[in-house]
């Protein structure tokens, strides 16, 4: 699969271990287990091999304080336990989101996402 980034800072943060480190405090545990995220999605055929996968727990996000994420989506970065999320985004072959998004509609197509942030989303 294609990964666009929102921004070279998340970029950065999901190919090098340095930059990813900083980003947990300097967890390099957490780190190795966000570059292998990026790498097994880099790796993926279609955004559906992710979501069949239970260890990403790939869900859709809902909106927060007034934020509209439709067509935004979570996997974990290590586990459920831990608070860290990496946001994305399926985009068609365009490279351009999709409107309606309905997951289980075109995730046999999805061969594009755009990664938005590695964040704590739920704090």
């Amino acid at each position: 699969m294609e990964l666009q980034y929102s921004k070279e800072k998340v970029q950065e943060q999901c190919s090098s271990l340095e930059a990813a480190s900083k980003l947990f405090g300097g967890n390099k545990p957490l780190a190795v287990c966000l570059l292998a995220r990026i790498n097994a999605l880099k790796q993926a055929d279609t955004i559906k091999d992710i979501i069949v996968q239970p260890s990403f727990h790939f869900h859709k996000l809902t909106n927060k304080n007034g934020k509209d994420l439709e067509g935004y989506f979570a996997i974990d970065v290590k586990s459920r336990k831990e608070p860290w999320r990496i946001i994305l985004q399926p985009l068609n072959e365009s490279k351009e989101v999709y409107d309606p998004c309905n997951i289980d509609e075109i995730a046999e197509t999805v061969r594009i996402v755009e990664i938005t942030e590695v964040s704590k989303h739920y704090e």
